[in-house]
């Protein structure tokens, strides 16, 4: 299996919009820069283990259940 980063970048966007937060609250809660923030969010930057378990740790969600909802909104676009 492999990653897809632009669909994993939707589902960091859906959740962090879901939960009414913007960029900037989300980058300090997960201790990441927001113009890096902004680049997974869209697709154009891989972001590692380290700091998908960061993104996901603000959700208080495991990251596997992060993986998870970027590959089901994968599922549904195809």
């Amino acid at each position: 299996m492999q990653l897809d980063y632009i669909s994993l970048g939707k589902a960091i966007r859906s959740l962090r919009i879901a939960q009414n937060w913007s960029q900037e609250v989300l980058s300090g809660l997960s201790d990441i820069p927001r113009s890096h923030l902004s680049a997974i969010e869209t697709g154009s930057k891989k972001a590692n283990l380290d700091t998908l378990g960061k993104i996901a740790a603000a959700f208080d969600m495991p990251l596997s259940e992060l993986i998870r909802k970027a590959e089901e909104l994968k599922s549904n676009n195809e």
